[in-house]
C-alpha cells in the first residue's frame, strides 16, 4: 500500500490553513526596468483545498507559486505552510522541508533522462536518505497509484507525454506530502490526455486528503478545483468557487 491516506480532509472543513500569503510583494529588474510581479497578495488556503490559480501572461501566477514554495525569495511580506514561516527560514532549512512537505509537478515534466520510470520517482526518497529497497518499494506502490506500473522500467524517451506527466505526478507524492504544487501540469498534453490528468489529481485529492495548488491558463482545468482564483497585474482579481466535481457532498 502507498502509506496511509493523509487525514486532512476533516481539518480542511474546519478551515485550518495550510498556506497563507499575507501583503505578498516581489520585484524585480528587468531591460532596465524594475517590474512589480506581486503587489501585496493576501491567499489563504485551507488544507485540503485543490486551487487553481489562472491569469494573463505576465500577471504573477507563477511567481506567486514560487513564492509560496519557497523557490524564490520575496521582498515583503509573510507566507505560512502548515503554519511555519517559509521567510524564517534558512536557505538549507527551507531546502529540507521542501523536500518533506512538498510534491511539485511542471509542464515539462523535469525528468532524468537517463533513469528509468521508477528510479525518476525514488529519487527524492533516496536523496532524503531512505534505504535503498524502501525507496524502490514506495516508489512501485506510486506508480501503481499513478495508473503507469508498467513505464517502471523505461525511460522517458520511451514514454509518451502523458505516461511522462503520470511518472511526474507519481514522482511528487512519493514522499506523501502535505501539499502539492503544479505548474501547468497539463500544458504540453492534448485535451484527452489532459482531462486524464486532471482526473486523476482530483482523485488522489479526494483521497489522500493533499492540497493542491495549480497554475493553469486552461479554464477547463481550473474549474476542476475547488477554488478559481484569478490574478491581474500582481494582484488577486476574484477568488471564487470552482466547479462541483471537487467539493464536498
Amino acid at each position: 500500500m502507498f502509506g496511509e491516506a493523509i487525514e486532512e480532509t476533516a481539518l480542511r472543513s474546519a478551515g485550518e490553513a495550510m498556506v497563507e500569503a499575507r501583503d505578498l510583494q516581489k520585484t524585480y529588474a528587468a531591460d532596465g526596468a524594475t517590474v512589480h510581479a506581486l503587489r501585496g497578495v493576501d491567499l489563504r488556503i485551507p488544507r485540503g483545498e485543490m486551487v487553481a490559480i489562472m491569469g494573463p501572461s505576465g500577471c504573477g501566477k507563477t511567481t506567486l507559486l514560487n513564492c509560496l514554495s519557497g523557490l524564490d525569495e520575496f521582498d515583503e511580506g509573510e507566507v505560512f505552510v502548515g503554519g511555519e514561516s517559509i521567510s524564517g527560514m534558512s536557505d538549507r532549512r527551507r531546502t529540507r522541508f521542501r523536500a518533506e512537505r512538498m510534491g511539485f509537478v511542471f509542464q515539462t515534466y523535469n525528468l532524468i533522462p537517463v533513469l528509468s520510470g521508477v528510479e525518476n520517482v525514488e529519487l527524492p526518497l533516496l536523496v532524503a536518505g531512505a534505504r535503498p529497497k524502501e525507496a524502490r518499494g514506495r516508489a512501485i506502490s506510486a506508480l501503481e497509484m499513478a495508473g503507469v506500473p508498467e513505464q517502471a522500467s523505461k525511460r522517458p524517451a520511451e514514454m509518451s507525454g502523458g505516461q511522462q506527466q503520470r511518472d511526474t505526478v507519481a514522482r511528487s507524492l512519493v514522499n506523501e506530502p502535505a501539499i502539492v504544487w503544479a505548474d501547468e501540469p497539463t500544458g504540453a498534453l492534448d485535451s484527452e490526455t489532459s482531462a486524464e490528468i486532471m482526473d486523476l489529481l482530483v482523485r488522489l485529492n479526494r483521497e489522500k486528503g493533499q492540497t493542491f495548488v495549480l497554475v493553469t491558463h486552461d479554464i477547463s482545468v481550473a474549474r476542476r478545483g475547488h477554488r478559481l482564483v484569478r490574478m491581474r497585474d500582481g494582484l488577486i482579481e476574484s477568488d471564487e468557487p470552482g466547479g462541483e466535481e471537487t467539493r464536498d457532498d
